[in-house]
């Protein structure tokens, strides 16, 4: 059996894009990887709440005992959703499920088992922004569990482990001031050449960090506008570096991380983050998608339309947009923010980037759309640059 490197993702599928590009840093893009990842999506992509685990799925792989692969042929049991199938598509390494339902000793068990299939001997443990260093009171905090679950689960298995933190800051849930002492100095920086392997996958995945970190990586510098974010970030030569921790380190970092500690029941792991963090992101998953359906609002805005509008009327309303966000002194905005903002039907997002991509004057581009005050000009996104 070849060796294969053992990454996780910490906190899902924007982590395991991420993860294939702290690995191709690491160690090659080419050299064979398994990423281990949670099936733990958005409301928009996954209307169930809280994440989903192997029996929500038909066409995995079983490769071996407690390890279940997500191949392009994987599909989501309805009503679930999923992007996993499409990035095990589109990413090199394979991809591997994580199933936090028995909390951080079944996690570990999981991690083991993947740990003997790859022949691997120790661990990569990946994620974009920070929040796997989170103290738990941070009040933009929204998103912890399955970042600390992943700390908890690989100190159970006793495996020598990495943690990488890639582009900190660009998830928006612990400030940067905060981050940068916690941290340190980064261990390297991402390139462009770290990118390929990932670039095509930003026109449908709506990871907004792993967009920015890419762009960064590619020479983006300014100011850009998430759909996430309670204020515009600003990416600089800081947003393209990879911090590397010890598992030890990260662990007193994280009360969250040493309250999963032993936990058999993600309902276990729930209660730990009430406790320490005061909120449980599952049940504000609940809380959302109760209320959309007390409400009647589709979770994708505006699904029922049958007849999109013509690539020049949807060209009219994003110049409209364009200049009003300009105004905000935005220069960089992502594929997410667009098609929510302007409440594109899947068809309409089709039609309207294919649109302002024909107007490139570059032939390769970062997932990231440069406004511009004249779209008569050059309409689309921001070369890549160095």
């Amino acid at each position: 059996m070849t060796t294969k490197r053992l990454l996780i993702a910490a906190g899902g599928g924007g982590d395991a894009i991420t993860a294939a590009m702290v690995h191709a840093a690491l160690h090659g893009a080419t050299a064979p990887a398994l990423v281990l990842t949670y099936a733990w999506e958005r409301l928009v992509v996954d209307p169930v709440p809280g994440p989903r685990r192997p029996a929500d799925f038909t066409g995995t792989e079983p490769a071996a005992p407690g390890l279940a692969l997500v191949t392009p042929g994987t599909r989501p049991v309805p009503p679930a959703g999923s992007l996993l199938p499409p990035l095990a598509a589109a990413l090199r390494p394979r991809l591997g499920l994580l199933d936090p339902y028995g909390g951080a000793v079944g996690l570990a068990r999981q991690i083991a088992a993947a740990a003997r299939w790859c022949g691997a001997e120790r661990i990569d443990l990946v994620d974009v922004g920070g929040d796997i260093v989170a103290h738990g009171d941070e009040p933009t905090l929204r998103s912890p569990l399955g970042d600390a679950l992943a700390v908890a689960a690989c100190a159970a298995t006793g495996m020598p482990t990495s943690v990488y933190v890639a582009g900190p800051g660009l998830d928006n849930e612990v400030p940067l001031s905060a981050l940068v002492p916690r941290l340190g100095e980064p261990a390297f920086a991402l390139t462009a050449e770290h990118t390929e392997g990932v670039l095509g996958v930003f026109d449908w995945h709506p990871s907004e960090a792993s967009a920015m970190l890419v762009a960064a990586a590619r020479g983006v510098r300014g100011v850009c506008g998430t759909r996430d974010a309670p204020a515009p970030l600003v990416l600089d030569e800081a947003s393209r570096g990879v911090h590397r921790l010890g598992l030890r380190r990260t662990l007193e970092l994280s009360p969250l991380a040493r309250a999963l500690e032993g936990s058999t029941t993600l309902d276990a792991a729930e209660e730990a983050s009430r406790e320490v963090c005061g909120f449980s992101e599952i049940e504000r998953e609940r809380g959302r998608a109760a209320e959309s359906e007390r409400a009647g609002t589709p979770r994708t805005p505006h699904a029922t339309r049958t007849a999109p509008p013509s690539a020049a009327t949807l060209r009219s309303r994003f110049a409209a947009w364009e200049r009003d966000t300009l105004a905000g002194g935005i220069e960089y905005v992502t594929t997410r923010r667009i098609a929510e903002e302007l409440e594109l039907t899947p068809t309409e997002g089709r039609l309207l980037f294919d649109d302002l991509r024909a107007g490139l004057s570059v032939p390769r581009a970062a997932p990231l759309w440069k406004l511009t005050a004249d779209r008569g000009q050059e309409p689309g996104r921001e070369g890549a640059q160095g």
